[in-house]
């Protein structure tokens, strides 16, 4: 039996990949070393989806290597030959092949290089799992999208859509909240398609899940507008249950529907608002977030002003920008790329305004009231959530778990600075 080293980077379907990876070497008799330097074998669950983070994982492999090592997740199975390049001797374990856990680690350690990218019949609901947060039950719903985006490496690591039965979901959601979690989060590639590929939709389960009569609140993961129109009345419905976060995260990616349409999304840049303008309006407190691609090669300068002027009319709260970067076998990459100086002076325009409606969004919660569950540690702090999923930090210390009253006094950018109320 082993010390194993285990690091995960990426969405929190990779993070919850990598607790269920845990759960199995630890069920399988192996420990999971606290740090490298005492491990006998290294395993990395890997993210592919940009440049920088595939940078990141080619570091990390490198560092990785000089033990037996495992490459899991997304990046072996989107870019085999470049992992196999990093390390020849590394086994490789696709993001669908958690079945193969314990038989590629075992191979591993005795010296035998095992490749499992193939997709297993395992299902991930129900899989033992070692949590990276106490407070915090990441639940993958599916696997796997119906898009084709012509940026994206997702659609290769993970295939089409597979959804997960709704019992079974709900089971592990149970199981989760009989743990001690406070926060559980629906995950998957797009939430948005879940359940079309088994009769039923996102709403559906969400209400399910709501129905667990424990205290605890829901946060609903990533879903692409396209699948919204679908869905919309369903969901505003939903997230009327006050375990529901009124969150959404809905990455439009451009204002532009010529853009849109070039990155294959199946969504207009009217759909975004819309969904913007219906929740906002039955919620007026409500969080919306969203992902940017900046210079995708056909953006011009008049496609990079509508995605400005989207922005401004629909003042996200959170905006996740990204310079676009080709990704081996996308379709995009064969596309002539814009200068490099002009994707950074368009990320820069964009970055800058989306700090400035962030913290104009934000000042409207000065002196607002209420309950925050405190459910991570960010920078050795401790961070809680509102109902709106607004971050929040207090001086006091308190505990991940814990509820606490609290009046907001003052606010950053990206959170809310709180008060214990007495």
């Amino acid at each position: 039996m082993a010390k194993i080293w285990l690091e995960a980077y990426g969405c929190s379907a990779s993070f919850a990949d990598s607790e269920m990876i845990a759960g199995l070497l630890v069920n399988g008799g192996h420990t999971l070393a606290n740090n490298p330097k005492e491990s006998d074998l290294n395993l990395i669950v890997t993210c592919s989806v940009k440049d920088a983070t595939a940078n990141k994982m080619v570091h990390r492999i490198k560092k990785l290597g000089t033990k037996p090592l495992v490459v899991a997740g997304c990046l072996p199975k989107a870019e085999k030959e470049t992992v196999e390049r990093l390390s020849d001797k590394a086994s490789l374990m696709g993001p669908n092949s958690l079945g193969k856990t314990l038989e590629v680690i075992n191979s591993t350690l005795n010296g035998h290089r095992k490749v499992e990218l193939a997709d297993t019949d395992l299902s991930k609901v129900g899989l033992p799992k070692i949590r990276l947060n106490p407070a915090i039950g990441i639940v993958e719903i599916a696997s796997g999208c119906m898009s084709e985006c012509t940026f994206c490496q997702t659609k290769l690591s993970k295939g089409d859509l597979t959804s997960y039965r709704i019992g079974d979901i709900v089971r592990q959601v149970k199981n989760e909240i009989s743990d001690g979690c406070k926060e559980v989060w629906l995950t998957s590639t797009d939430n948005g398609c879940y359940g079309l590929d088994i009769g039923t939709d996102l709403p559906t389960l969400v209400d399910n899940v709501a129905e667990i009569p424990e205290d605890f609140m829901i946060r609903v993961g990533m879903m692409n507008p396209m699948y919204m129109p679908r869905i919309r009345e369903g969901l505003l419905k939903s997230f009327e249950n006050d375990k529901v976060f009124k969150f959404l995260h809905v990455p439009v990616q451009s204002g532009s529907n010529k853009v849109l349409h070039d990155m294959k999304r199946g969504h207009t840049a009217e759909t975004f608002r819309d969904i913007v303008k219906r929740f906002r309006s039955k919620f007026p407190e409500f969080t919306i977030s969203t992902d940017i691609i900046v210079g995708f090669p056909t953006e011009t300068r008049q496609d990079f002003e509508e995605t400005v002027n989207l922005l401004e009319e629909t003042r996200p709260d959170i905006v996740n920008i990204s310079k676009y970067s080709q990704r081996p076998g996308t379709s995009a990459a064969k596309l002539d790329q814009i200068d490099v100086a002009e994707v950074k002076r368009r990320s820069k325009i964009i970055f800058d305004l989306a700090n400035k409606i962030s913290l104009e969004n934000n000042k409207r919660w000065l002196g607002w009231k209420g309950q925050v569950l405190f459910d991570e540690m960010s920078d050795g702090k401790i961070k809680g959530r509102n109902f709106a999923y607004k971050s929040v930090l207090v001086a006091r210390p308190v505990k991940i778990g814990q509820k606490e009253q609290i009046e907001i006094t003052d606010v950053t950018t990206h959170s809310l600075i709180g008060a214990i109320a007495s």
